[in-house]
C-alpha cells in the first residue's frame, strides 16, 4: 500500500493514531489538575513501565490535559546529569515558565521575587558564577542560595509556585526518564513538591520511567509513596490491541481481516511498540485494499529485522563483554526475573564477583529489580533477541582489582 498514508507511527514517543488503554491514568492527572486549581491536594505521577508501552506517549497526554487547562508545562528528558547541569537546566526551562504565566512587563512584586529567587539558583551552579540567565534581576538574598540542590529547588518552587497561584495558573514538571536522575536530584525534586503541596500551590510533577523508579523514589525520600501515585503500564488489553491495530488502517478506509487481526495480536503480544512496528511493516507488504493472513505473516521477517537492527541492538552494542555475558546468561534461563545467584553459577562465577556488573546494568536501564534478589530485562522479549544475537555464552576473565589498581582511580 500508498507508504505516504501508512498510519502506524513505530517512532520513540510519536503519538500512534490511535491511543487506548490509558484512560484511566489520563482521568486521574484531570482530577489532580482541578484539584490543586481549587487550593486542594493531590499526589503527583509517575508512570512506570518496561520500553515500549507507551510511557513518553502517555506523557505527551498529560502534556495536552494540562495545556487545555491553561497550565504551564516544564518537559525535561533526564539524563545522568552532573549536579550543575541539573541546575542549568531547571533553571532555564523556569525562566521561561516565568514569561509563559505573565510578561515580563506585566509583573508584580510576586514575580519579580520568583526571579530573584530563580537567579540566585542560577548563580549556585558553580562558585565564580560564571554562568547566568541571561536577564538583568539580581539575584535574591537568603533564597534559594544555600548551595544545596534540595533546599534551593525548593524555594524556587515555592516561589514559582506563589507567581502561578497568583496568575491563576498552574505549572507542571514532565520528567521522562526519570531513573536516570542522581539520587540527590531526586530527592530534591521530591522535597520541592512535598513543600509545595504544603503550601497547596498549583505545581505537580508527572514523571515517567523504568519500573525501579518506586524504589528509587523511596529510597530518596520515605514520605515519596505518600506524595506519588506509581501507576504502572503494559501491554494493553486485548480489545484495546485490536482497536490499536484495526483503528488506523480504518480510519484510512483499509481493514485487518479476522484471521490476520488474530495472528497481530500473537505476535505483539498488546506491546504498543511492538503494534505499531508489525502493523507498519504489515501495511507495507499488503498490496490490495484489505490486510489478509498472507500480508500479516509476509511482514514477520522484516518486522524482527527491523526490531534486531534498532529497538534490540542499540541496547545490546551499549554493553561490554562481561555485561553481554551476564544479560546472555540471564537470556538462557528463560524470560522470567532470575535469581542473582542463578546467573553466575551460570557464568561459573560467584556472586559477589559479577554483582558490579548486574547493578552496572541496572544502571544502564537494561535491567530492573522486581523483587530482591532477582532481576528482568526492561525490553520485552529481549531474551529471545540475546539468544538470537549471541549464540553462545562466553564468559571473559574478571580482572582482579588490586592495591595498585585502586590507587590509579
Amino acid at each position: 500500500m500508498d507508504s505516504v498514508n501508512n498510519p502506524y507511527t513505530p517512532n520513540a514517543g510519536a503519538r500512534p493514531e490511535v491511543v487506548v488503554g490509558r484512560e484511566e491514568q489520563t482521568a486521574a492527572f484531570d482530577i489532580l489538575l482541578q484539584r490543586l486549581a481549587r487550593g486542594r491536594d493531590s499526589q503527583s505521577l509517575i508512570v512506570t513501565g518496561l520500553r515500549g508501552v507507551g510511557k513518553t506517549v502517555l506523557l505527551n497526554e498529560l502534556r495536552d490535559i494540562a495545556l487545555f487547562h491553561k497550565w504551564v508545562v516544564v518537559e525535561v528528558e533526564a539524563s545522568k546529569y552532573s549536579d550543575e547541569a541539573f541546575r542549568r537546566t531547571l533553571a532555564s526551562k523556569i525562566k521561561s515558565t516565568l514569561f509563559q504565566l505573565s510578561p515580563r512587563t506585566r509583573w508584580t512584586k510576586r514575580f519579580q521575587r520568583a526571579a530573584s529567587a530563580l537567579s540566585a539558583f542560577a548563580l549556585s551552579v558553580n562558585d565564580s558564577g560564571t554562568w547566568t540567565l541571561g536577564w538583568d534581576i539580581p539575584a535574591s538574598a537568603g533564597i534559594a542560595d544555600y548551595g544545596d540542590l534540595a533546599l534551593d529547588l525548593t524555594d524556587v518552587l515555592v516561589e514559582l509556585g506563589e507567581a502561578a497561584k497568583e496568575a491563576s495558573r498552574g505549572v507542571v514538571l514532565s520528567i521522562d526518564e526519570v531513573q536516570f536522575l542522581k539520587k540527590p536530584q531526586l530527592e530534591a525534586l521530591i522535597q520541592a513538591i512535598h513543600k509545595t503541596v504544603q503550601r497547596r500551590l498549583p505545581i505537580t510533577l508527572v514523571g515517567a520511567g523504568l519500573p525501579q523508579i518506586a524504589e528509587l523514589a523511596g529510597d530518596a525520600k520515605s514520605y515519596a509513596e505518600r506524595l506519588f501515585k506509581f501507576p504502572s503500564i503494559g501491554s494493553l488489553s486485548e480489545q484495546d490491541s485490536r482497536e490499536a491495530i484495526s483503528g488506523p488502517a480504518r480510519a484510512e478506509g483499509i481493514g485487518w481481516e479476522p484471521d490476520a487481526l488474530e495472528f497481530a495480536l500473537s505476535i505483539t503480544k498488546g506491546y504498543p511498540y511492538f503494534i505499531q512496528e508489525f502493523a507498519h511493516q504489515t501495511w507495507e507488504i499488503a498490496p490490495g485494499d484489505s490486510i489478509t493472513l498472507i500480508d500479516a505473516q509476509m511482514a514477520v521477517d522484516p518486522y524482527e529485522a527491523k526490531l534486531d537492527s534498532s529497538f534490540f541492538r542499540v541496547r545490546l552494542d551499549r554493553a561490554t563483554p562481561l555485561q553481554t555475558a551476564y544479560m546472555r546468561a540471564m537470556a538462557q534461563l528463560g524470560s522470567l526475573p532470575q535469581k542473582a545467584a542463578d546467573v553466575a553459577g551460570l557464568m561459573g562465577r560467584e556472586s559477589t564477583q559479577v554483582a558490579p556488573t548486574r547493578a552496572e546494568l541496572i544502571d544502564m536501564g537494561l535491567l530492573y529489580t522486581p523483587e530482591h534478589g532477582y532481576a528482568a530485562f526492561t525490553v520485552p522479549d529481549f531474551d529471545k533477541y540475546i539468544m538470537r544475537a549471541v549464540p553462545t555464552l562466553v564468559v571473559p576473565q574478571i580482572r582482579r582489582r588490586t592495591r595498585h589498581s585502586d590507587s590509579r582511580r
